[in-house]
């Protein structure tokens, strides 16, 4: 295990002499100085751990030779001794970034526990540091794959936004990649040291969505045992990520636009806001401006997270990015099942790149992670795909038409729209649609329509 590097500065050449003596029997490597213009020289030129300086020193005081330390390395521990011991002095130094304040004299025992806990917070926040590296080349734009124009440019335009606070709204069908954009904008953010929260809006039913985002107080309703916090305050200042969005009911879209505009949420069962400071970016497959429209979603909450839309092509309208991703999959998968990387016959390949995936890349994933499982030599062949990506007559899709609506859709808008030419007078809606008032009243709970 490598020592640790400290530097000792002391105008006192017996104090110098015995810090020396002390801590190299701690085991670390020491280097001591009697001249803080000689310790700041000293430390530009080498990778020191920790700082232990006099406060009182006639070339440079403690607390200036502090500043200075920490314009060369912030991260860089400090530790300030004294025989003027004071709270006011104390203060100062841990406020300009001090780890902490040794009084001389000194139990020689203390001393080592600070010295020891300030390496180790040291270690912590280096390795913090690495983790942090880490994610951000994990979440990279560039793991996104593909080289398509329409690729190419949604990469460009997500990794300018993460620089800043606007609100995202990621648009593409189910299996595109939104969450993974999602993560790579908080990681290339300025809070990507802060937590990054994700909540898919479709698995909860609206009662315990409403509790998990923005939390609960004891006692609002049966089960609520105690305080819970909510998903809202656990990302405050970081970014939280909201999925398939265009499922909320209208009831929480009140309450998300307040949390936009307002920057404050309010648990359930209290009347006291909560102040947090959370980017949003929200994710959907659905149509939104299609579901304003007809009344699902409220507009103002629509236009506050349209602020900067970013919309990823579904794979089949970008075929060259399939065969990259198969590549890229096999890659991966060859490497997590510890196997020789294998290679694809070029008939199978051709059936990969002429499906439609409508599962996208998720689907294209689980079908190479299946291949390659199945692929009995280092060659992946027709046989180790799924019948119907072979017979290419099972999927034909519809989605690049234009949409048709089906009759449900219809007779809902228009039920909707019947409702508020009326002002909701449902005896007059109902005599419109030529339907008796108890069927009326039946299609308004099965479309779950509201008045605004």
């Amino acid at each position: 295990m490598e020592k640790a590097k400290i530097i000792v500065i002391d105008d006192e050449e017996s104090m110098c002499k015995f810090m020396q003596i002390m801590l190299k029997k701690e085991g670390y490597e020491v280097t001591s100085t009697q001249s803080s213009k000689d310790a700041l020289e000293k430390i530009k030129n080498s990778n020191f751990d920790l700082v232990i300086a006099d406060l009182m020193m006639p070339e440079l005081n403690g607390l200036e030779l502090l500043s200075k330390v920490k314009s060369i390395d912030r991260d860089l521990s400090f530790i300030v001794m004294t025989a003027y011991a004071s709270v006011d002095t104390a203060i100062e130094a841990l406020k300009k970034g001090a780890f902490d304040y040794i009084a001389k004299p000194f139990k020689v025992d203390e001393l080592k526990i600070t010295i020891k806990k300030s390496l180790e917070q040291k270690r912590i926040t280096r390795e913090n540091l690495d983790l942090k590296k880490q994610l951000k080349k994990e979440f990279s734009f560039d793991n996104f794959i593909g080289n398509s124009p329409e690729i190419l440019e949604m990469k460009r335009l997500a990794e300018k936004v993460a620089q800043t606070d606007s609100t995202v709204l990621i648009q593409g069908e189910s299996g595109t990649g939104k969450e993974l954009v999602a993560k790579a904008i908080h990681y290339y953010s300025r809070r990507s040291d802060k937590p990054f929260v994700t909540i898919s809006c479709a698995a909860l039913p609206e009662s315990l969505l409403e509790s998990e985002l923005f939390g609960h107080i004891r006692g609002s309703f049966t089960g609520a045992i105690k305080d819970k916090e909510g998903l809202f305050k656990t990302a405050d200042g970081g970014t939280f990520f909201l999925d398939e969005i265009g499922v909320i009911s209208r009831a929480i879209q009140v309450k998300l636009l307040r949390v936009l505009e307002e920057k404050e949420i309010t648990p359930v069962g209290s009347t006291k806001p909560i102040q947090v400071d959370v980017r949003l970016i929200a994710a959907t497959n659905a149509d939104l401006e299609q579901e304003v429209k007809i009344g699902n979603f409220r507009a103002d909450l629509y236009y506050r997270l349209n602020v900067f839309p970013i919309h990823i092509l579904p794979l089949r309208k970008r075929k060259d990015d399939s065969k990259l991703l198969a590549f890229y999959f096999i890659k991966k998968y060859c490497k997590k099942f510890r196997q020789k990387e294998k290679k694809i016959t070029d008939e199978a390949l051709k059936k990969l790149i002429d499906y439609s995936w409508p599962g996208n890349a998720r689907e294209l994933e689980n079908t190479i992670e299946r291949a390659v499982l199945l692929a009995k030599d280092e060659l992946i062949g027709i046989s180790d795909l799924p019948e119907k990506i072979l017979d290419q007559k099972m999927v034909k899709i519809t989605e690049d038409k234009p949409h048709t609506p089906d009759l449900e859709t219809i007779e809902r808008a228009y039920i909707f729209w019947v409702l508020n030419q009326t002002s909701w007078q449902k005896a007059k809606a109902a005599q419109i649609l030529g339907i008796d008032s108890s069927t009326l009243y039946r299609k308004i709970e099965k479309y779950g329509l509201k008045e605004k």
